[in-house]
């Protein structure tokens, strides 16, 4: 069994970790929507049509801000279609996924249901279709206490008290020439810029994320989000990032490695935001929203063209491995070590659509693998996170080049340590030492593992049990040191706390 070692030391700190780095994304594509979050006759279905199974699972998942209704699809969205009485919305064709939307669910049933979920909004305008007026008179109709057209029709449509959304995305994906109203990078940072002080004109609490690449291989990263930053800096909180990954050609260490693409990607991100940053005279620092993340089998969609004209069609809903899980807990753990400058992100999505969390209509629900690692973070990942430099045995991939085995990160919370790590290698365990001699006192509560020998098994509402994390014996800490054995193709959480006096 090869060997690896850290350091733990209060002294070396990234940053405080932002609950919102635990977000989710709903947006109306797929079954996210319908027979996910939501599914009227269902047997576990309560007064609104929430299912309540779901929203078990949602707070067992630790989720904390959730973004809303888009995605690709707000670029075609008008808001106004999901509000006011059911009988009277209007039933739309979605340009974005072909889909025919009955607007049935919109913008008051999801705040009804945010509550309900214990999440915040994260709520987006559509800049593809639409501008700075209809921006502006969404926050207005959310936020504005009253006496206006819009906030008393929020109070007509039963709810007189305002919504106070905080957090705004302009827009989504615009750089993408498949967007619905892709805009060049000065075309949209113009819009946006525009957008921006009108929203903040009705609301100046609000903070506000500008799009950046839709991916890092965009043919226009890095300029796009320059051109962009360079007409909105004054005007915005965050840049936004989205990356999604998969195993291509059977090259599962590459796999394996995403993080490493990850770690590049927000590091450029912030470089570029710095230096306009700079080159502007301004000492404001740009924070990242990485708000579409997740594994996706992307190479399995035909699509979004050849997809038929459907009201709820089964889309992209992926069935996740063990690997799948590993990959997910080794994004979040760079997602932690980044929480200096990281300070929202979102899993994409939340139920059915490449999600945590699997539904059946009018049947049952069930954790994927990928479930687990969140809820991991979500739950423990609190306070400070600790900086972390592994020294690992390496391996070689075919994208990434020569990459740790060992991916780590982990957070104090007052007398409360966890470390969460993943082993890559997939033939053998890895044993840990990580000195914790400048934290003394502490003692293992527990070493929590996911891991299979069947790396192909997978959760379903019909077998939702077959993948579980377990507790492991094994880890102890002798004369400050912490020794653990992390199995093959893992993630490991290992929970210490300091012992009573």
């Amino acid at each position: 069994m090869r060997q690896a070692r850290l350091t733990l030391d209060p002294g070396f700190a990234v940053g405080e970790v932002d609950p919102r780095l635990f977000g989710s994304f709903v947006e109306h594509m797929g079954r996210c929507v319908y027979t996910g979050v939501y599914e009227p006759g269902h047997p576990a279905a309560d007064e609104d049509g929430f299912r309540a199974d779901v929203l078990e699972l949602v707070r067992e998942l630790g989720v904390t801000v959730v973004r809303y209704p888009g995605g690709n699809f707000v670029s075609g969205y008008r808001w106004e279609d999901g509000v006011g009485p059911r009988g009277e919305r209007p039933s739309r064709f979605d340009l974005a996924w072909r889909q025919i939307e009955t607007n049935e669910f919109g913008l008051n049933e999801f705040m009804q249901w945010s509550r309900k979920a214990g999440v915040a909004p994260m709520m987006a305008v559509n800049l593809g279709t639409r501008g700075v007026r209809e921006a502006a008179d969404l926050v207005e109709y959310c936020n504005f206490p009253g006496g206006t057209m819009l906030s008393d029709l929020r109070a007509k449509h039963g709810h007189p008290e305002p919504h106070g959304i905080s957090l705004w995305c302009l827009g989504n994906e615009l750089d993408g020439p498949w967007q619905t109203g892709h805009k060049t990078a000065h075309e949209y940072g113009r819009l946006a810029n525009e957008t921006a002080t009108a929203m903040r004109r009705v609301d100046s609490s609000i903070e506000l994320v500008a799009c950046g690449s839709s991916n890092s291989g965009m043919p226009t990263f890095g300029s796009w989000e320059a051109t962009v930053l360079e007409h909105t800096y004054d005007n915005v909180d965050y840049i936004s990032l989205h990356a999604y990954y998969e195993e291509r050609d059977g090259d599962l260490g590459s796999f394996l490695a995403s993080a490493v693409d990850m770690d590049r990607f927000i590091d450029a991100v912030v470089a570029t935001s710095d230096h306009v940053g700079a080159k502007l005279r301004n000492r404001k620092r740009i924070r990242l929203s990485f708000d579409e993340w997740n594994v996706w089998y992307m190479s399995r969609f035909p699509g979004e063209l050849n997809l038929a004209a459907e009201r709820v069609p089964r889309l992209i809903e992926d069935n996740y491995h063990v690997a799948d899980a590993v990959v997910v807990g080794s994004l979040l753990i760079t997602l932690l070590r980044h929480a200096d400058r990281v300070g929202v992100a979102c899993q994409a999505q939340l139920a059915n659509v490449i999600a945590p969390i699997l539904t059946e209509p009018g049947g049952g629900s069930c954790r994927q693998t990928i479930f687990y690692p969140f809820a991991h973070a979500a739950q423990h990942a609190r306070g400070r996170v600790l900086r972390v430099e592994p020294d690992s045995p390496r391996y070689d991939t075919a994208r990434f080049g020569d990459v740790p085995l060992l991916e780590a990160v982990a957070t104090q919370d007052g007398d409360e340590v966890t470390l969460f790590a993943v082993n890559r290698s997939v033939e053998e365990s890895l044993g840990l030492t990580a000195n914790l001699r400048a934290l003394p006192g502490l003692e293992v509560i527990e070493h929590v593992v996911l891991a299979e020998d069947d790396r192909s098994l997978t959760n379903t509402v019909a077998a939702p049990d077959r993948v579980r994390p377990r507790r492991v014996d094994g880890a102890s800490i002798v004369d400050g040191e912490l020794t653990a054995e992390l199995p093959a193709l893992s993630w490991n959480m290992i929970r210490l706390r300091r012992a009573p006096r």
